[in-house]
């Protein structure tokens, strides 16, 4: 899947492949969280908000009709251009919302995707009933291996009103996409670069929340306190933000579900314990966080910035992961030890390893060079064996190259659409990648910077 952004906030162009794990890195203020809050309020608003209208006027006429009917889902996924490209200009709406912002702000912004035929892959068996325990009034079925879906209502035509059949149809249309598109467009986790503020301030930001209702219910009765309630709260914050804000606030109820992954990968718990330096509690006094050493128990606001910049990434992967996910942390490096920003490469390449696909924006040269690191061992060889037995690495952690992708954020000369030359723009460019690793220039020349000037302080008198 590639990603193009046109006149996207401080972004003039960018182009970036999805790939098992992306890599953004550059500067501050170069447009990294721009690309991600963008992509992750797409994949939110295809799994929530899209209205695609896939069904034809003929196969609706025929479901009330007749009480059934048969999609075949080539023909869904010869039309994926046309639906993925009306998809992302609708999403343009929307990115006020994912932004908080005003309603002019992305007026001349693009967004569009790409995909490859190949990346499409429809569920190989899917069932949905729809309606009360016992008693659907829609089915959705997928046999194995049969490249059609079978559509069954239990009313027809004559029995249905029309807002009912306009809810229906938009309820086959959102499965129908479930079906063709969910291995592509997949539900997003994200952990934005405010999570540690989040983990701390939701319990206030819940009682204000309160106490605008509280005010609002004195204003009249010509008020929507709705409406207002959502100007106030929701377009207050980026919609990552406030999905970190109402994750925080689930938290109890999360905590109740074991994630697949962890399940099936208990070491990756072993893995994030280690970063962790303890364990989160969820108790009917709320949530606390328990360290190794010392028999304490400590609030969010007693605990170090660590600890809650790690809660939305501990509490998905312990409770919510699956394979085909993917996870999305702005600078994951977030208030972490170097030695802690290692272990966390190492955590989120056993993630991918575990099926996840992990996207970040980080600063942090701890974190690439120990990604190098685990790209060269996957080469294998006499050194890299004893390297692994003697520093604790293990086949879960070693990376693949080829499956890897990193931009840099920065200035270059591209030729943007409507341009009639090439000019310096803001944009991604695609760092070269190999069995040897990832290649940031940007990192090592301001390393080198600093060790040039270190070494001409002790050998300049001389």
């Amino acid at each position: 899947m590639k990603v193009t952004v046109n006149n996207l906030g401080i972004l003039n162009q960018a182009e970036f492949e999805i790939s098992n794990l992306t890599i953004i890195c550059g500067a501050n203020n170069t447009g990294k969280t721009y690309a991600t809050y963008a992509l992750y309020g797409f994949l939110a608003f295809w799994n929530e908000s899209l209205k695609p209208k896939l069904l034809k006027k003929d196969e609706i006429e025929k479901l009330f009709s007749d009480g059934s009917i048969i999609i075949t889902l080539d023909d869904i996924k010869n039309r994926s251009d046309e639906i993925v490209s009306n998809a992302c200009k609708e999403y343009l709406g929307a990115l006020p919302t994912v932004f908080a912002a005003s309603d002019g702000y992305f007026k001349s912004s693009k967004f569009t995707i790409s995909l490859n035929k190949d990346e499409i892959k429809e569920k190989e068996e899917y069932s949905q009933s729809i309606g009360p325990k016992g008693k659907p009034f829609l089915s959705i079925i997928k046999r194995n291996n049969e490249p059609f879906l079978s559509i069954n209502i239990t009313s027809k035509g004559e029995d249905v009103e029309e807002f009912e059949k306009l809810w229906i149809v938009s309820i086959v249309d959102r499965e129908i996409l479930k079906t063709v598109f969910g291995s592509v467009f997949v539900t997003p986790f994200i952990a934005s670069a405010e999570r540690t503020g989040a983990a701390i301030f939701y319990k206030e930001l819940d009682f204000a929340r309160t106490r605008l209702l509280e005010q609002m219910s004195n204003r009249g009765k010509k008020t929507d306190p709705q409406m207002l309630l959502d100007t106030y709260y929701d377009k207050g914050y980026a919609l990552p933000v406030s999905r970190n804000v109402d994750f925080v606030r689930c938290l109890e109820n999360i905590s109740r579900n074991d994630g697949v992954i962890a399940s099936n990968n208990p070491e990756i718990l072993t893995s994030f314990g280690d970063i962790l330096g303890g364990e989160y509690k969820t108790t009917k006094d709320g949530l606390f966080f328990v360290p190794i050493k010392g028999n304490v128990r400590l609030k969010m606001g007693e605990s170090a910035s660590s600890v809650r910049s790690l809660l939305d990434v501990g509490f998905y992967i312990r409770h919510m992961a699956k394979p085909g996910d993917i996870l999305m942390i702005d600078e994951p490096e977030l208030n972490l030890h170097p030695a802690n920003q290692r272990r966390m490469a190492r955590l989120l390449a056993r993630l991918v390893n575990a099926g996840v696909k992990v996207f970040i924006t980080t600063h942090s040269d701890y974190i690439l060079k120990e990604f190098n690191t685990l790209i060269m061992l996957k080469r294998g060889g006499t050194a890299a064996r004893r390297i692994m037995e003697e520093y604790g690495y293990d086949e879960n952690e070693l990376l693949d190259a080829a499956n890897i992708r990193a931009y840099i954020a920065q200035e270059a000369p591209v030729k943007t659409e409507g341009d009639s030359r090439t000019r310096k723009r803001r944009t991604f460019v695609r760092a070269p990648i190999n069995e040897y690793g990832i290649e940031i220039e940007s990192f090592d020349e301001t390393i080198n910077l600093m060790n040039e000037i270190q070494q001409e302080l002790i050998f300049g008198d001389n």
